[in-house]
């Protein structure tokens, strides 16, 4: 065989491997599209009874009703409750009680049955289990901890030799990823601060040149875990705050930053110390912006999950701010927008999570949008 037929089959080859994966991705999608217009249709569908009558299984039968292309049909209740109700959330009958739920599983064909947390006799709970499983029916736990409403949860299950353990918040990476993150830190910081040398350098001479004080703003931040960390930022106002009051955060036209320190905000170069704490390992190139101690102990108290962003180091630049959401926080709703997007952060964490937001943050930060 000649080098140039070798080619050929090679390039039919992958020509073949991209139109299988192009159109069994497409396939994929076509018969999902069917199966959820059926499934709103009311066909093709699963049905299920719920285990418990609680606020965990009403609001279960209201997300299932509200659902329909999930193609979950429910029968009805099931309950030791005396009296027994008759009716129950969304028009569905209690059944029966417990004893009786394996026999009506087999005698109905029931495909699903969701076990809630808040019966009380964990014994007979047991017992259904195993008796379950003297049918094909699909068996889930259903735990009350959406009754917290935090939406900072991230629901992951374990096993701890064979005990089933529920994270409702966690470190968003395993320790080889956390190396894996610091080994990228070091580089980026290292690299960054070394080429960033002459800008810095003339930097500091522009600021000591347009107004007396230090060219260097130290600052109290809460870090990891909520620690405090000291965080190095270009000084661009003519008062310092070492974070212990709360103080409105700077705005556009505030008398205190000086005209080297305007110019500084709006390019966010007076973040480029913060590569020295990433080097450090203070701080991350990525990761939820560190707010000034008093800025924490505030919002903390009115923001529910403000806390779970300190899971993860603080970065240099986070998902909130490629999303445009930096500079001034005037309001409680800007600040809840920001811990959102660093909790989805924390969520959904990757290096290549990370690597998009570096990418982005290159466009964002010369376009001064939001920062003074």
């Amino acid at each position: 065989m000649t080098k140039s037929s070798e080619i050929f089959s090679s390039q039919i080859l992958w020509s073949w491997v991209a139109l299988f994966t192009l159109v069994s991705y497409s396939l994929h999608l076509m018969i999902w599209q069917i199966l959820r217009k059926l499934r709103a249709s009311g066909r093709n569908s699963r049905s299920a009874i719920i285990v418990g009558l609680n606020p965990v299984s009403h609001y279960l039968a209201r997300q299932l009703a509200q659902t329909p292309e999930l193609g979950i049909r429910l029968s009805g209740f099931f309950d030791d409750r005396i009296p027994p109700a008759p009716r129950c959330a969304q028009g569905n009958t209690l059944i029966g009680q417990l004893k009786e739920i394996p026999d009506y599983v087999r005698q109905n064909s029931i495909d699903i049955v969701y076990i809630t947390s808040s019966i009380p006799d964990q014994y007979k709970i047991k017992i259904l289990i195993e008796q379950l499983q003297d049918t094909t029916a699909c068996v889930y736990f259903v735990p009350n901890v959406w009754m917290a409403d935090l939406n900072a949860m991230d629901y992951r299950s374990y096993q701890i030799k064979g005990i089933p353990v529920i994270a409702l918040w966690e470190v968003p990476f395993s320790e080889v990823q956390y190396l894996l993150k610091r080994t990228v830190d070091i580089i980026f910081g290292v690299v960054a601060f070394v080429l960033l040398a002459p800008i810095m350098a003339i930097i500091s001479l522009a600021i000591m040149i347009d107004s007396p004080g230090p060219v260097i703003f130290k600052q109290r931040r809460y870090g990891f875990n909520g620690q405090e960390i000291i965080i190095y930022k270009f000084r661009s106002m003519k008062v310092m705050e070492d974070g212990d009051k709360v103080t409105q955060a700077t705005k556009d036209g505030d008398d205190r930053i000086t005209r080297v320190g305007r110019i500084l905000r709006r390019t966010s170069l007076d973040e480029l110390p913060q590569f020295f704490n990433v080097i450090q390992g203070r701080m991350s190139i990525v990761g939820p912006r560190p707010h000034a101690v008093a800025h924490n102990e505030y919002y903390r108290k009115l923001i529910n999950g403000y806390m779970l962003r300190h899971k993860v180091k603080p970065g240099i630049t986070g998902l909130a701010q490629v999303n445009g959401l930096r500079g001034e926080t005037d309001t409680i709703d800007k600040m809840k927008m920001r811990v959102d997007y660093d909790l989805e952060y924390l969520k959904n964490w990757s290096l290549a999570l990370d690597f998009e937001i570096i990418f982005k943050t290159v466009f964002v930060w010369f376009k001064g949008t939001n920062a003074y």
